[in-house]
């Protein structure tokens, strides 16, 4: 077994967009309510605990939740409430140590190895940080605490809501031994099912699994099932600053309705291509490959396509080009629920004026387009064809990715 010394804090928020709702507003606490992507596309994207008493869960659409919880209450998720609590949250974790790494809008791990001669003890920090949580946000998280990030993040999921868990290094075979295999992070639903097929259904039935079977089922990832099953990860928590360079800038929306006419999608792809330009020209990355990607109604079939260029681009109408140039080759089957624009392939190199003028002042012209929507907001100036009766901006459902982070390159603007 791993004997590093680290202790590691995984701090998972409870129901975190419903908890944020209900907190503002008083009247929908204690109450079962579901928080939706938009007044139209209703799909839970969270539940309270009073909802999920019911059998709400994320995923349902509002009349199968109604079905189960006839009381229960819809409430339109506000993106930008969610990420500026998570963003104050984060400041406040970084006072008990620097070493914190955002895992998403509502879980971070904290490396407090550090910070024990201030605090004496793991669980000091874990009360203190729900303490303050709680007082200055009025909401509840649950935290875990262990020797690695692996089971730090398991240890989290055992006590909800409001739970603290701790798992000891001489704990670890007897906690392993009977938990759920599907329970660590990072065996998908895929995996848990090419395990089952091999017997293993539990982590100690993983970790005594031989090695060499699962390096030639599962190739390369197979040692690393077999680690995790025996708790094993030596993962380092990465504060943002620390981290390896973004590989890919993209950006999706689940649209409000179903769309299929060509002008509608076109909007759309011309609107998340801007917001992927502004993105990575503000921080001076180029990317040689955009990949469009698009689910259709039935949320289950994808269909998408990625084309890689001579050159390097950043400037949002050549993004915007290659991504209808890829929309050109498709033949959609359905209408589309959810359109993605992502460039990759990247490269970090400052913006230099281009030798012609005709590349000089759209280069210029979207800095200035840039620097406006910086200081008042998304789409202050936009394209003209964006500007409709109803607002193009207004019609998707910016979702917060779970590449979302409170800072860099990764800090989506939200609706």
């Amino acid at each position: 077994m791993n004997s590093s010394p680290r202790i590691i804090l995984h701090l998972d928020m409870n129901a975190f967009f419903a908890s944020v709702e209900q907190q503002h507003n008083p009247e929908l606490r204690g109450k079962p309510i579901a928080v939706v992507g938009s007044a139209k596309r209703t799909v839970i994207t969270t539940s309270s605990y009073e909802a999920r008493a019911f059998g709400v869960k994320t995923g349902m659409n509002s009349w199968q939740a109604k079905q189960v919880c006839p009381e229960l209450i819809f409430v339109v998720g506000d993106n930008r409430k969610y990420s500026h609590t998570s963003k104050e949250i984060v400041k406040l974790m970084k006072q008990f140590t620097p070493m914190v790494e955002v895992f998403s809008i509502d879980e971070a791990f904290l490396d407090i190895t550090g910070s024990m001669k201030l605090y004496d003890s793991p669980e000091n920090i874990a009360y203190l940080l729900k303490a303050q949580i709680r007082h200055h946000f009025g909401i509840t998280c649950s935290i875990g605490i262990a020797p690695n990030k692996l089971l730090a993040k398991l240890a989290s999921d055992m006590q909800k809501p409001d739970g603290l868990t701790v798992i000891k290094t001489d704990e670890i075979e007897r906690r392993l031994e009977r938990i759920p295999a599907k329970d660590l992070c990072g065996v998908g639903n895929k995996t848990a099912r090419q395990l089952s097929l091999l017997g293993i259904t539990t982590c100690g039935e993983l970790g005594r699994f031989p090695t060499a079977i699962l390096k030639k089922k599962f190739g390369i990832i197979g040692e690393r099932l077999s680690l995790m099953g025996r708790g094993i990860d030596d993962s380092p928590v990465t504060p943002s600053e620390e981290a390896d360079e973004v590989k890919t800038v993209g950006h999706s929306m689940t649209l409000e309705r179903d769309i299929e006419e060509r002008q509608e999608i076109l909007k759309f792809l011309l609107q998340l291509s801007e917001m992927v330009g502004q993105r990575a020209r503000r921080y001076s990355v180029w990317g040689k490959t955009v990949t469009l990607s698009i689910r259709y109604a039935d949320f289950d079939t994808w269909a998408g396509k990625q084309v890689t260029l001579t050159r390097y681009i950043n400037q949002s109408d050549d993004i915007y080009k290659s991504a209808v140039s890829i929309l050109d080759t498709l033949v959609l089957t359905q209408p589309i629920r959810l359109l993605g624009v992502r460039l990759s392939n990247l490269r970090y190199e400052s913006n230099q004026l281009p030798l012609f003028a005709e590349e000089r002042k759209k280069l210029l012209l979207a800095s200035a387009m840039d620097s406006v929507n910086d200081r008042y907001g998304g789409f202050t100036v936009t394209y003209g064809s964006l500007l409709d009766s109803e607002s193009s901006k207004d019609k998707g459902s910016h979702v917060i990715s779970p590449a979302w982070r409170p800072e860099g390159i990764r800090n989506i603007d939200v609706k």
